[in-house]
């Protein structure tokens, strides 16, 4: 016989879940205090769209759901962010929401919501739990639905009374892996396929995705000379210094790259949907019939087809895919293997930052410079905002699992990503890029930072303008500036007020000793970065942007 709050903490153990995100709520506190007893580490943080996002980037990271626990009501709403981008993303989570107690539903008691109806356009399952017993039955089931098919974020609604009944049940199981694998009718296809092609082109993104993997479809790339591109903010799948690296499709892509995809005569998109962003709304491949040969990889059946009618649907996890098409090999040697070496070079081209531009503070160098000294393992997270094309376009991801950002473009993630990924991997370096209105949507989870002694180095590139609106507004309606100037704290003096270090760089040369000190003081560090409003994009200012309207 046990509570409903241990047979919870029960089930959450035998799933191998050995921390979990929250901000606690008299709701929940009969699982609070089963956790007092548990092997799970409860990270206690200052909002609850925070505690998401660290459940969603550790999701992302790890390939295993992201735990979360909020209270009811305004604790559930507040989280809804971080479980749209957990939907976007196709990132696997469960948020474990308190609810009220079964005798006071459907009375619009305390905190009372419908979270069916809430959640049910942007949660893969959501479920409320009306009979105690069936806690293992149905956690269990919400590991299996977040990580299977398309991944995604499970909502557990648990009534109070749930939680504090005493009752028997089973002991709980792990969630059973379900994997996709491709048959060999289909890799014959697409081998044949390829062997006829003159200009492939493969594009990676998605989830369910692992290192092995990410070596695999390097091997395959070599194998067959292939071009490979990454889909938006998936850049930690292929190694950006690799002759076979063509670029990332994403916002603002590299005009070359975007005439190679719509120029392919066959295009092999591995594990993502290839949404309106990085298809430069579904120009680069048109919807729903594409003009190239489409060969699309994915590991939920609902996917194939929905948007892009396949020319050879794979239904397949891309781990799963690549393990068994790397014994494939080409016929002859690839006549496009020349086109794969100018592309890369494009790449190149493409990512070397300008040094110049507007203001005393150029990103340029600061980019290149980091460049230089970042391990091939440091993590990088980011939010959304102009801001975020200086690590997108510059940066050079070497690794899997070195990547947290939003696809779903949600601002206010990069710092509650960094803080779960530092506690994932403490021994690595973890940054995070914010823009100054960025921040300050979820800045307070530098707390968080602070009070758990995680040293992630959180750089605020603070242009005092809410940079991608002003963009548009001058683009559209040029000189009509409204609601998008903002007056922002001292944010070194706020990180030092946390407990922190903190460092403001005014000009270009103070960005390396200001990195060197905060990573030298071991403290969780926000450097703020005084950017010249005018410098809005790497090659064009808002002032360029208004008179060219």
């Amino acid at each position: 016989m046990k509570t409903g709050g241990k047979l919870i903490v029960d089930a959450l153990e035998a799933n191998g879940v050995d921390r979990m995100y929250c901000v606690p709520g008299e709701s929940y506190l009969a699982v609070l205090d089963a956790l007092h007893d548990s092997r799970i580490r409860s990270i206690v943080c200052r909002q609850e769209g925070g505690a998401a996002m660290m459940a969603d980037c550790h999701g992302r990271l790890t390939g295993r759901p992201g735990i979360c626990f909020v209270t009811r009501g305004p604790g559930a709403t507040n989280a809804s962010a971080g479980v749209h981008i957990a939907m976007q993303d196709s990132i696997p989570m469960i948020l474990f929401i308190g609810q009220v107690a079964s005798h006071a539903k459907e009375r619009e008691a305390f905190q009372e919501v419908d979270y069916r109806r809430f959640f049910g356009d942007i949660a893969k399952w959501v479920v409320e739990i009306d009979d105690a017993a069936r806690i293992p039955e149905l956690v269990t089931r919400a590991f299996a639905v977040a990580m299977s098919g398309r991944p995604g974020p499970v909502i557990v609604s648990l009534p109070e009374d749930m939680l504090t009944s005493v009752v028997e049940a089973p002991a709980a199981l792990p969630a059973t892996p379900v994997e996709t694998r491709p048959g060999e009718e289909e890799l014959s296809k697409l081998e044949a396929l390829l062997n006829s092609a003159k200009n492939p082109f493969v594009i990676l993104g998605g989830t369910r995705w692992n290192a092995e993997a990410v070596e695999r479809i390097k091997k395959i790339s070599e194998a067959w000379a292939l071009p490979v591109g990454v889909s938006f903010r998936r850049q930690m799948l292929f190694d950006h210094l690799h002759e076979n690296y063509a670029g990332d499709i994403g916002i603002g892509v590299n005009p070359k790259l975007a005439k190679a995809v719509k120029e392919a005569d066959l295009v092999l998109l591995v594990g993502g949907r290839f949404g309106e962003m990085p298809s430069s709304d579904y120009t680069l491949i048109k919807s729903p019939y594409p003009d190239q040969t489409l060969v699309h990889v994915h590991a939920d059946t609902s996917e194939l087809g929905r948007v892009y009618r396949p020319t050879l649907a794979i239904n397949a996890s891309p781990a799963a895919f690549v393990e068994a098409f790397a014994k494939r090999k080409p016929a002859a040697k690839p006549v496009w293997a020349e086109a794969t070496k100018a592309l890369h070079a494009a790449y190149l081209e493409w990512s070397t930052p300008p040094l110049t531009g507007p203001g005393a503070v150029q990103m340029g160098p600061i980019m290149n410079w980091l460049e230089k000294v970042l391990p091939e393992d440091a993590i990088l997270t980011n939010g959304a905002g102009n801001y975020a094309t200086w690590v997108h376009r510059f940066h050079r991801f070497r690794r899997f699992a070195t990547q947290g950002a939003p696809t779903s473009g949600s601002m206010g993630y990069g710092t509650p990503a960094a803080v779960a990924a530092k506690g994932l991997f403490p021994d690595r370096e973890v940054i995070a890029f914010a823009g100054d209105g960025c921040f300050m949507m979820n800045g307070q989870e530098f707390a968080t930072a602070v009070q758990y002694g995680l040293p992630i180095i959180v750089i605020v590139v603070n242009n005092g303008i809410y940079g991608t609106i002003r963009m548009h507004q001058e683009r559209e309606y040029p000189g009509r500036v409204e609601a998008t100037d903002l007056k922002n704290p001292d944010f070194a003096a706020l990180a030092r007020a946390y407990g922190g270090h903190g460092e403001t760089v005014r000009e270009t040369d103070e960005f390396a000793p200001a990195f060197e000190r905060a990573r030298s003081s071991g403290k969780p560090t926000i450097i703020e970065i005084k950017l010249d409003p005018e410098a809005i994009t790497p090659t064009r200012t808002l002032s360029d942007i208004r008179d060219k309207r």
